[in-house]
């Protein structure tokens, strides 16, 4: 278990005493295939990958309440049950936004029973709101939360990809009135996506806030030079297909860097993007895997310490790219905009 492995690296996150694996696996891997992505495991290989992230010494896991419309929280729940893995062991974060009301007290109050009781907790470590609601007063939300916090439901709240500004300002309200403030940020954010270097990110550095990025590898396109590969998920995640083919000449520049410092380290392309994550600051960057062994590699990236040179090297070719993650505008009902942990 976590206590006793000797590679993985801990860290706590923003100004609490919770203590995680600088890797957090993205639990939107799991749950009944087909019920939101084809390339989604069922429960036999979510367990068999659950289970080896525990024996790596990983205990931080994300997963919402919308993934496989529940069963992601589901088969992570029964997954820690049927290990015997003792709550206080690991790290639970789950989130809120792409249900009925948003981010309404209501939906707030309804949808962590919800999630508590697919977990099989009477606790979340971490509640995540997953986009900034434009039709909830910022007041009504942070108070929601505040009480989730008070009630002992949830141990810290964190947000996810949004604005800046947005973010600040719900910072603000809820210092102004006394209440829990964010902790952490998961955010869209790798080396082919680099947006929220312009105002989000310095925010959250500036307020101590740990960053938790999804999309670490990009879908999967810093960890191999093909753009394209012969997997169920690269044919048919139309959701990363959106976020990245648009920019795909411009963003294979990046991805032959990536390539190159492989034979300066003599590791993966992965391990070098995610050496690049924690190089920035990142606190745990959010690993989804569908096989148990890919995992091993991710671990490994924690012993690569790329230098200054090598970081600016990476990062030299980079163009701007549409903003991808933060909503203008709520969506209507009933859509959901899924980010890809890969």
């Amino acid at each position: 278990m976590a206590e006793t492995n000797k590679t993985m690296q801990y860290a706590k996150l923003g100004h609490t005493d919770i203590n995680v694996s600088k890797i957090c696996i993205g639990a939107m891997s799991f749950g009944e295939p087909g019920s939101m992505h084809d390339w989604s495991l069922n429960y036999d290989d979510s367990e068999k990958v659950i289970k080896h992230a525990l024996n790596l010494g990983i205990n931080f896991f994300d997963t919402a309440n919308v993934y496989s419309k529940g069963t992601s929280e589901e088969y992570l729940g029964r997954a820690l049950k049927e290990n015997n893995v003792a709550r206080d062991q690991v790290v639970l974060a789950s989130k809120v936004y792409f249900n009925p009301g948003r981010l309404s007290s209501e939906a707030i109050h309804r949808e962590i029973e919800g999630s508590l009781k697919r977990l099989g907790t009477d606790y979340l470590d971490l509640y995540i709101i997953h986009r900034f609601d434009f039709d909830t007063p910022i007041e009504e939300t942070m108070e929601a939360l505040n009480d989730l916090v008070k009630s002992g439901k949830v141990r810290a709240i964190g947000a996810s990809a949004m604005y800046g500004y947005q973010f600040n300002n719900m910072q603000q309200v809820a210092k102004d009135n006394g209440w829990a403030q964010f902790q952490t940020m998961e955010n869209h954010y790798n080396l082919l996506y680099r947006e929220d270097e312009r105002e989000l990110i310095p925010i959250c550095q500036q307020m101590g806030v740990s960053l938790m990025p999804y999309s670490p590898l990009a879908a999967g396109h810093l960890s191999h030079r093909k753009w394209q590969v012969n997997t169920l998920r690269s044919q048919t995640d139309r959701v990363a297909m959106g976020k990245y083919d648009r920019t795909e000449t411009e963003d294979l520049r990046v991805v032959d860097r990536v390539d190159e410092l492989t034979k300066k380290y003599n590791v993966s392309m992965t391990q070098i993007a995610l050496a690049w994550q924690w190089a920035k600051g990142v606190t745990a960057p959010i690993v989804g895997s569908t096989k148990a062994n890919h995992l091993d590699e991710a671990v490994a990236a924690l012993s690569v310490k790329l230098t200054n040179e090598d970081v600016n090297y990476l990062e030299e070719l980079y163009v701007p790219h549409e903003v991808v993650g933060a909503i203008d505008h709520n969506p209507d009902e009933g859509t959901v905009l899924i980010d890809e942990k890969k």
